[in-house]
């Protein structure tokens, strides 16, 4: 059994945040209801997102003036996704469509093409820091190179304010009519972000940079990874399709044994196996499933975009700690 002072850090984390979280939702609320008009009974906005992670966000900022259709729901791949004629129905009676892009969505522009989509295009990413692959990070993501970007801009919550006003002045330019109502709930929403940021860092602020080293099964926390100081290796590349090689694999176990890495996390999509592998291998304690490229269902903590931070910082942080107060 885990020990007080092990578990402790990670207990207050979870208050603090859960607490911050849910004061804030209710402000969110309150805000929502000053914005609305006698006026406002005017049909909501329809919106297509590309994938949960911004159908979450548009909800938080469009609320009840937005109707929004996620392509790629809850637990499914973004990488993998195939469109449906239900998807193509869906964007084609779709006023705005929400993108990341950034070589994200490889399936949206024969989507957008069947759908004849002819509407308001947001793209959430614009203006984000975007990162790019090094040299060693090339060589290890299957199918890219060096100076490729890195889709996943999301997974820091810096770029997540960025998506936010993005997204919030999209919609203001489709339905300028609720610009007042999509800021206030923009602002609170950033509000959000900005407190449970501070929360992670002080968080972590007493784990030594040599001890914050996880393995994770495909490299999608590379913001993650440079917003907190913590260095991710990842099993395969930027798809969760991509596999090593058996000979990739033993480097990478190597690696785990040198390094001393704290503890290796299988992502909620992803197989096991090859996560389970190097943890048997090396000994290394398995964390808790990490959310990367989508949300959980709507009745788990990692449901929102908030809530998928929330846990993945928990999951990180219970670990990190754990390997720091180990004799």
């Amino acid at each position: 059994m885990l020990n007080s002072v092990r578990i402790r850090p990670f207990n207050r984390f979870r208050r603090v945040v859960l607490g911050t979280m849910m004061a804030a939702a209710l402000g969110l609320s309150a805000s929502a209801a000053q914005a609305i008009g006698p006026a406002a009974a005017v049909k909501p906005l329809q919106v297509v997102a590309t994938f949960s992670i911004l159908g979450d966000m548009v909800k938080e900022i469009g609320g009840e003036h937005v109707s929004v259709v996620t392509i790629v729901g809850p637990n499914a791949d973004a990488h993998t996704f195939e469109p449906t004629p239900a998807d193509i129905k869906a964007l084609a009676a779709a006023e705005v469509l929400v993108l990341n892009g950034l070589d994200f969505e490889g399936w949206l522009p024969r989507l957008t093409e069947a759908a004849g989509f002819k509407g308001a295009r947001v793209l959430a990413s614009e203006g984000v820091a975007v990162r790019h692959l090094r040299a060693g990070e090339a060589q290890q993501n299957h199918g890219h190179r060096e100076g490729d970007v890195d889709p996943h801009a999301w997974q820091s919550l810096e770029n997540g304010m960025v998506y936010a006003q993005n997204i919030a002045e999209g919609l203001s330019k489709a339905a300028p009519m609720h610009r007042a109502y999509y800021k206030n709930r923009t602002k609170l929403y950033t509000e959000q972000m900005k407190k449970l940021d501070t929360e992670i860092k002080l968080a972590l602020a007493d784990i030594p940079d040599d001890k914050r080293k996880v393995i994770s099964s495909h490299d999608a926390f590379g913001y993650f990874a440079q917003a907190y100081n913590i260095r991710f290796f990842s099993v395969a590349g930027l798809s969760n399709q991509a596999e090593p090689s058996a000979k990739e694999m033993a480097a990478l176990i190597d690696t785990v044994k040198k390094m001393e890495v704290a503890g290796v996390f299988i992502e909620h999509s992803a197989s096991p196996k090859l996560v389970s592998q190097i943890a048997r291998e090396t000994g290394a304690r398995v964390g808790g499933a990490l959310y990367s490229d989508a949300l959980a269902p709507s009745d788990q903590p990692a449901s929102t975009y908030l809530g998928m931070f929330t846990w993945n910082a928990g999951q990180l942080i219970y670990v990190l700690k754990d390997s720091v107060v180990k004799p």
